[in-house]
């Protein structure tokens, strides 16, 4: 079984298409890319894939739920991450940190134990009592994964997870994603930055609701015979408007 299965899905809202016929498969432990220009889909089939919209057709279940059929259980077995950290910038780290506790049902012993562990993962030991406002991008983007994992889902979604950071912040952060994969959680992820479209395992380009390019990095660039995925993301995206023109 594929922690993410995603079959033929397709969303309209009115007669706009937003997600065409979508299908992709990620295994356990997989670090999975989720690319394309804005407007393209990506946040929609996530929040799909969240259970937090029903798709018009198709189906897709995240680790073995369906996401129709059974939302909640979906949403007890993922943790997601917006791109605007998803905090409470008027709660201290460790108040935020206690509050995602409660919402994931957390017993006190669990509590105290995923408290110690996002402080430790986080770098934020130290800065526990500070105003989450006051923090820099990279320490909130570290405590927000932090929290999206407080209940140690098996499935992983990063919405554009380092958007506004600095180069240096998002290098640490990728570090996080990978030991997060190499302890077996699949993590799905989407960006816009292409020197992070190389770090993941495999990697789909949506366009206008379409998966147009699915494989490795590697795959990818030796298809269109060429060295960066930025260049390969280009060539593709103006494929595409060719043949729409």
């Amino acid at each position: 079984m594929h922690a993410v299965e995603v079959h033929d899905v397709v969303k309209k809202f009115g007669s706009f298409v937003a997600v065409d016929h979508v299908n992709l498969q990620v295994d356990a432990g997989e670090i999975f890319g989720f690319l394309g220009p804005n407007g393209a889909g990506k946040s929609t089939t996530i929040r799909i894939l969240c259970g937090l919209l029903t798709p018009t057709s198709g189906s897709a279940t995240i680790a073995g739920f369906d996401v129709a059929s059974a939302p909640e259980s979906v949403r007890q077995n993922i943790g997601y991450m917006s791109q605007k950290f998803s905090l409470y910038d008027d709660l201290t780290v460790e108040e935020n940190i206690d509050f995602f506790s409660g919402i994931y049902g957390l017993s006190a012993d669990q509590r105290a134990e995923r408290k110690e562990y996002v402080l430790a993962m986080s770098g934020l030991k130290e800065r526990q009592g500070t105003m989450t406002r006051l923090l820099a991008g990279g320490w909130k983007q570290r405590l927000a994964l932090g929290c999206a994992i407080l209940h140690e889902p098996p499935v992983l979604f990063l919405d554009e997870p380092t958007s506004g950071v600095d180069p240096i912040a998002r290098r640490d952060f990728w570090d996080l994603i990978y030991e997060l994969s190499a302890a077996g959680k699949t993590i799905f992820v989407s960006t816009h930055y292409m020197d992070e479209a190389e770090y993941c395992h495999r990697l789909a380009l949506m366009y206008r609701g379409r998966v147009i390019a699915l494989g490795t990095p590697e795959q990818l660039k030796d298809e269109a015979n060429l060295h960066s995925m930025e260049d390969v993301f280009v060539g593709l995206i103006e494929a595409e408007e060719r043949k729409a023109s």
